[in-house]
């Protein structure tokens, strides 16, 4: 029973004593630009474009001392960092690298569910190798990968997921720490909630709001209250703020949709530019699709206007998309259903979801009727 907050009726799942990491890569997309580039080592670099509407999408550490951070758009980058370094994103470079991680990572388990190219959940409560503890398995781990790619990484080591995230960002970079089933919730208890994996700046401007502003603020609520307030994320909140986290490391998470989008240097306007605009769009969603076997039958065009305001629009296909010219006959067929548009048009969007393989296809046509 909890001793430090409302007596509820609820019972907390039970906890297996589970062995997490998150490995994280440091700084992934600059420190393959320096890596690859001795002129670039030590100096503040951005990934991403130098233009006046380009957006950093990494940041070297160097750079993020002057306060530059991925998603900052490139003129706010380069007026607090002055001798900002712009690089071209090389993205199939980050994949292959990826790749190269990933098979490290299955080396150890096959429980692995990647987040992104440069970081990862990794489920070792049993591994391959019989390594007893898992932070010896981190370090094995993040010594492989400086040797075969030259690359950083920090690990976080705990008994879920949440902790484990936690526990990466506490050491960055190229550190681990370890947050043991005795750690967890003191731990959880003097963090500011901002700092909660999962809560955005809005959500966390909502709990100061209401006079919570640490981990052990939200421990203090009513089950009861937080659904009130947070609906369904009120139930994680109340028992991450404990400690708990029971959710599964997902080997081959399902992707539902996959997207592109590209936001113009200038201003759109009329109709056909917006189509020569949609063509690289649709070449790269259609591209995902031949390299995965993945097919969808919902597309998506997203518009953002020069003031931006979004407007997407969707049409769902009887069947899934089956070529690259259905998928842009689709996607210029939404916007032009959409013209008149009131606005310029600052950025373009195409995806695809509802995504299906083609061995889901082929199950799904042998299935008989009940």
């Amino acid at each position: 029973m909890e001793t430090d907050g409302p007596v509820t009726d609820d019972v907390a799942p039970e906890i297996r004593q589970r062995k997490i990491i998150h490995i994280d890569m440091d700084a992934f997309y600059a420190s393959v630009e320096q890596r690859d580039n001795p002129e670039l080592r030590g100096k503040p670099v951005a990934v991403g474009g130098s233009r006046e509407r380009g957006v950093v999408a990494a940041a070297s550490y160097e750079a993020r001392k002057f306060g530059v951070r991925s998603a900052m758009p490139s003129v706010t980058a380069k007026r607090q960092c002055p001798d900002l370094i712009f690089v071209k994103p090389r993205f199939e470079v980050y994949k292959t690298i990826s790749q190269q991680i990933r098979e490290i990572f299955a080396e150890h388990t096959p429980i692995v569910e990647p987040l992104s190219l440069d970081e990862a959940y990794l489920d070792v409560t049993e591994n391959l190798q019989g390594i007893r503890l898992a932070r010896d398995i981190a370090l094995t781990i993040r010594a492989k990968i400086k040797d075969e790619t030259g690359l950083n990484a920090s690990a976080g080591i705990s008994y879920n997921k949440f902790l484990a995230k936690l526990a990466s960002d506490h050491r960055k970079p190229n550190g681990q720490y370890v947050i043991s089933p005795e750690m967890g919730p003191a731990f959880v208890e003097t963090l500011p909630v901002a700092k909660f994996h999962g809560i955005g700046p809005a959500t966390a401007a909502k709990f100061n709001g209401l006079g919570i502003q640490t981990g052990l603020d939200i421990r203090n609520q009513s089950l009861t209250f937080l659904e009130a307030h947070f609906g369904k994320a009120g139930t994680y909140y109340y028992w991450i703020s404990r400690g708990i986290d029971e959710r599964p490391v997902r080997a081959n998470r399902i992707r539902k949709s996959v997207g592109a989008e590209n936001t113009f240097f200038d201003d759109l306007t009329e109709f056909n530019a917006m189509v020569a605009a949609l063509q690289p769009l649709v070449d790269k969603v259609w591209q995902h699709c031949a390299n995965t076997g993945n097919r969808g039958r919902t597309v998506t065009l997203k518009v953002k206007f020069a003031d931006f305001e979004i407007m997407s629009r969707s049409q769902s296909m009887p069947t899934a998309v089956s070529n690259r010219g259905e998928l842009e006959r689709v996607a210029i067929s939404l916007l032009e259903r959409s013209m008149p548009l009131p606005k310029a048009v600052r950025l373009l969007g195409v995806s695809l979801s509802t995504l299906r393989t083609k061995v889901d296809d082929a199950q799904s046509q042998f299935q008989l009727p009940i």
